[in-house]
């Protein structure tokens, strides 16, 4: 066996993951099927995922790695394309991009009878076996299409919003966009400038969320100590119909949830071109109908192109389930913190979290407790020990009181505080148990 590391994606969770094994003194090699380091931002890159319009969603100040803040230059909501200089800017800076193995889509990752876990991958060097000593899996979360089976047939283009890449594919068309999440949102506003009517089928109510409020990113007007839940719901949602009103006037569904109870949309403009007349709100959908689309409501209308706007999948194609304990379809691996597997002691996944304004600072925080976990193992066994034992345990509450809806999407979806609380206590105890046997 190696004693490496594998790290499996060069995207941000990858490259904190990368990061911290450095900072520990542990030997890593990455695998990374993309040219170079920067995941699904890389927008030539085989599994990215974005689109020519795409932008953060957060802000840049509550999103980046502290260790190395974006430049003041940046723009307070970045375009992929700065976003990918900065991770190349990230990986650079720590000499990581040497440590990845690019061109590399691994294949496997099954459990070696002595330990550790064996890599098969294949890459510009034909197909490699590793036998590493533990493996931290990065390959991100937004890369496998959530295609729903819709009744009927579509005569016209069908397109999921992972294929899609500039506006131009509208110039001309009736364009209906189906789901209303922050990518549906973002592509029928791209859609207006192009296409000849753009309609949005919307199947539940979401809350909306401006970018800026009195001038500034909104995400950024409360960082300090949280507020309990109930508070927060009930103070933030008379803010947003100060500077949002209410969505329904403009014939989108009422929310059945309260706000950040599911992930809300940080798109004002949408209710912009709804407002203007520029897009048109359908119902749910009942089936395709050849040149057109039959609505639950009885109406039905004609389309030249069909976008799914549909989410994505949690996508571990390399690993046995069981290994992740992960149950199947519409459910998430069972992970301690979302990390830690307790049917392998050497298997670790960073990124599988989703929680409104976690940034990647809080991937790094996952990443730097696995590696102060596997440095632990070494210098400290008991104290390593004892975190395996609170992750074969009852699961702890990372909702921080908000209750969830029970959608896929929210599987792995945390209350930031709760869990980068949870994460950084388990973190101090190993830093604190291997610090006073120094």
């Amino acid at each position: 066996m190696e004693q490496t590391y594998a790290v499996i994606g060069a995207g941000p969770s990858g490259l904190a993951g990368a990061r911290n094994l450095q900072r520990q003194g542990l030997a890593w090699e990455g695998y990374e099927l993309g040219p170079g380091v920067g995941g699904l931002w890389d927008i030539d890159a085989p599994r990215s995922t974005v689109y020519e319009s795409a932008h953060l969603i957060s802000s840049k100040r509550t999103t980046e790695f502290r260790e190395f803040p974006m430049r003041a230059e940046v723009a307070d909501y970045p375009s992929h394309r700065e976003l990918l200089a900065y991770f190349r800017d990230f990986a650079d800076h720590f000499d990581l991009t040497r440590g990845f193995r690019f061109h590399t889509e691994v294949t496997a990752v099954t459990p070696h009878p002595d330990g550790g876990l064996v890599v098969t991958s294949t890459g510009p060097e034909g197909e490699r076996e590793v036998h590493h000593a533990g493996v931290l899996v990065a390959n991100g979360t937004l890369s496998e299409p959530n295609v729903p089976t819709l009744p009927g047939s579509f005569d016209g283009e069908l397109l999921h919003t992972s294929a899609y890449k500039r506006a131009q594919v509208f110039a001309g068309k009736r364009v209906l966009v189906i789901g209303a999440g922050n990518s549906g949102c973002d592509i029928a506003v791209d859609a207006v400038h192009h296409a000849a009517s753009v309609d949005l089928s919307v199947r539940r109510g979401y809350h909306f969320v401006p970018k800026y409020v009195l001038g500034r990113p909104s995400d950024t007007l409360n960082q300090g100590r949280p507020l309990p839940p109930r508070l927060k719901q009930a103070i933030d949602s008379r803010l947003l119909k100060l500077f949002t009103g209410d969505p329904v006037r403009f014939g989108l569904p009422r929310p059945d949830h309260k706000i950040y109870e599911s992930h809300p949309v940080v798109n004002s403009l949408v209710l912009h071109h709804l407002g203007h007349g520029d897009i048109t709100v359908r119902p749910d959908v009942a089936r395709l109908d050849g040149d057109g689309v039959c609505f639950k409501d009885g109406s039905r209308a004609a389309y030249d192109l069909v976008v799914l706007a549909t989410g994505y999948r949690l996508h571990y194609p390399f690993l046995d389930p069981a290994l992740l304990r992960w149950a199947g379809p519409g459910t998430a691996p069972d992970l301690y913190l979302n990390i830690f597997s307790p049917a392998h002691p050497d298997l670790f996944v960073l990124g599988m979290i989703e929680a409104s304004g976690i940034g990647w600072q809080g991937r790094y925080e996952q990443a730097e407790l696995v590696a102060a976990y596997l440095r632990a193992r070494r210098e400290d066994p008991a104290a390593a020990a004892a975190l395996d034992a609170r992750a074969a345990g009852p699961r702890p509450d990372l909702s921080g009181g908000y209750r969830y809806l029970g959608l896929e999407r929210m599987a792995y979806y945390v209350n930031k505080d709760a869990y980068r609380s949870a994460v950084r206590a388990e973190t101090e105890s190993l830093v604190e148990s291997w610090g006073a046997r120094a």
